[in-house]
């Protein structure tokens, strides 16, 4: 069901985005932002890995520093048939952990010391396993592929905003009253639209990664994790980048009410509820 919600929200993105092109800039304009868009998100995905590491200060580390985290990784890799990625530590209380990597060939993941300080190694299987089972769905791949469409619509409503500023603009859409408010709607309410779709993708890869983990370890464990580390981050808040914030397990970004709408991550409640169904379902087989 997470992987059918994905393609059909990546068709919402891609149809919002032909819309658009079709009301402010016309197909030369759409193409335009598109090649934009994949160019700066292309070099994002090419090296995502060495970019969000050395932003977070994360240093590799080696069995002989490390024994039990290389234990579990090594373990879950095998156990979801991928190669065993590098495994890097960052220096910082706040309990959290991310995978990056363009492909399972050159993954990566990173865990502060405060998630090895908090969980137990059963917790930190689980964490590890849902960071895995990203690696193992090509998840930085899905969320450059939704940038680089909805990074396309913001170009082309800036280049409409400034077109229609300077006087610019296509004569016969100019003349028609009812395509003129339908090209200015579409520079308001375009990229809005495309980063809820956007923010509704990333919550999506995030039950299927916690549905990806599950099937590598006990559901129960990640759903024990889950609850330490909400409140975890709420004691010890982390200094995060906003445009990083997708990759950790736990949002290191808060917000509640309305800001929920605009979250990466899906309400720690619901994801611990779904894998204690799935701990039901499994038991009862």
């Amino acid at each position: 069901m997470n992987v059918m919600r994905t393609g059909i929200l990546l068709a919402v993105l891609a149809g919002i985005l032909v819309v658009v092109g079709g009301l402010i800039g016309g197909q030369q304009g759409a193409m335009i932002a598109l090649i934009i868009a994949f160019a700066m998100n292309f070099i994002a995905y090419w090296f995502s890995d060495k970019m969000v590491l050395a932003m977070y200060g994360a240093k590799q580390v080696s069995e002989t520093e490390g024994p039990e985290l290389h234990r579990i990784v090594r373990n879950l890799a095998r156990k979801a048939g991928i190669p065993v990625p590098k495994i890097y530590r960052i220096d910082n209380p706040t309990p959290n952990a991310f995978a990056t990597g363009r492909n399972p060939e050159h993954a990566a993941v990173a865990v502060t010391t405060g998630i090895e300080a908090l969980l137990t190694s059963e917790e930190l299987e689980g964490v590890l396993g849902h960071e895995l089972a990203h690696v193992l769905h090509r998840d930085i791949l899905i969320s450059t592929m939704a940038a680089t469409i909805a990074g396309a619509i913001s170009y082309l409503t800036y280049m409409a905003q400034w077109a229609m500023m300077f006087g610019g603009g296509d004569r016969d859409r100019d003349s028609n009253p009812l395509q003129m408010v339908g090209a200015i709607a579409a520079v308001i309410i375009a990229p809005i639209a495309a980063m809820l779709v956007q923010l509704a993708i990333s919550r999506s890869r995030e039950y299927h990664a916690d549905e990806g983990g599950a099937a590598l370890t006990n559901p129960l464990n990640l759903a024990s994790a889950l609850r330490k580390l909400e409140i975890g981050n709420q004691r010890e808040p982390m200094e995060a980048n906003p445009g990083t914030a997708h990759m950790f397990i736990v949002n290191p970004l808060h917000g509640g009410g309305i800001a929920s709408l605009f979250s990466t991550h899906p309400p720690i409640q619901e994801r611990i509820k779904r894998l204690e169904a799935m701990a039901h379902h499994r038991l009862m087989r």
